[in-house]
């Protein structure tokens, strides 16, 4: 699942909300190992156009990994 949820943000970054709707999605899609890895993507490929909403995503849905 990991791999598909990379390929539709890719997809879907173009658009801000779209983008928070699919990242808020793919919690959901992935299993609770593969998040760390998932978390260091993201923000090494969306951090420079979309960090604030990566940190609010991340902060509700994965506190731990911000820690």
């Amino acid at each position: 699942m990991l791999d598909y949820v990379k390929i539709i943000l890719l997809k879907v970054s173009f658009s801000k909300a779209l983008f928070e709707k699919e990242l808020r999605k793919a919690f959901r899609l992935l299993l609770p190992a593969e998040l760390p890895d998932f978390h260091d993507w993201c923000y090494q490929q969306f951090a420079r156009i979309y960090r604030r909403i990566l940190k609010r995503v991340f902060g509700e849905l994965a506190p731990e990994l911000l820690g």
